[in-house]
């Protein structure tokens, strides 16, 4: 049984500045933290779970030596971010990654400007993950990364794709990148340019991307859509999705 404060504490790193503070945040679901257990055990602080998750995962976190505890789904409920939580919560440290190089002249990543919506966040990075992209770059403006609901979002993939907050112009004069895509409505048509290895910036939900920004592509691009439909624009993880999909089938897909 949980007691107050602990259930105070956990409730705390539904925050920002809790997480940031403690250094601390959360992952719930059978899915996702029995990927964290397998590959990333080190990160994970201690373990709350249901009768149920614990019957199948007991042994495996006695020998992970992992501090855990049998809560109600009552319990389970008051500490959870989610309407239907499913069984199991662990508390996890964050990642001490550094910044990671990385070789844009033969991978593609994307560079996320603004995006705040936590959904269109994790999304993003589980689809980064699906065609193998390793690193995604953010703007300071961009939603935390530690956010329970992109943590939710990524179903796993936050394990595997390495995400560094920065500045474009900063990025863009350390690395080199020859090739700086912009997801824009008056680009070149996407299934008809030549793509090549690069960075691909994608915009704010609402405002697209930023004008200083803007200045820095050199490479617009666009989804075509269809002449007779009023639908103006995409949501940014469904446009991400599918520049990914035609990036990784022309430049990964091998005849």
């Amino acid at each position: 049984m949980l007691s107050k404060n602990q259930i105070k504490e956990i409730q705390s790193l539904h925050l920002k500045k809790q997480r940031d503070d403690q250094r601390l945040f959360i992952v719930e679901g059978v899915k996702s933290v029995t990927e964290v257990l397998l590959q990333k055990r080190e990160i994970v602080s201690s373990v709350y779970a249901t009768k149920d998750f614990l019957y199948i995962h007991d042994d495996q976190l006695r020998q992970l030596n992992i501090d855990f505890f049998e809560i109600t789904e009552e319990e389970l409920q008051k500490i959870s971010l989610q309407n239907n939580p499913n069984q199991v919560i662990a508390l996890c440290h964050y990642f001490n990654v550094p910044e990671q190089e990385f070789d844009f002249k033969n991978g593609f990543s994307f560079y996320l400007d603004d995006i705040r919506d936590p959904g269109n966040f994790g999304t993003i990075l589980r689809l980064a993950d699906w065609f193998g992209v390793t690193s995604v770059f953010c703007s300071p403006a961009t939603c935390d990364f530690y956010n329970p609901k992109v943590i939710q979002s990524t179903m796993g993939a936050f394990i595997r794709v390495n995400v560094v907050y920065c500045e474009l112009e900063r990025l863009v004069k350390g690395s080199s990148i020859d090739n700086i895509y912009g997801a824009v409505l008056t680009g070149t048509n996407i299934y008809k340019d030549k793509l090549k290895n690069g960075l691909i910036v994608i915009g704010n939900e609402a405002n697209g991307i930023s004008d200083e920004n803007l200045k820095l592509i050199n490479k617009p691009i666009t989804i075509p859509s269809h002449l007779t439909n009023g639908t103006e624009s995409l949501n940014a993880a469904m446009a991400s999705a599918i520049i990914a999909s035609e990036f990784y089938r022309q430049l990964k897909v091998k005849d």
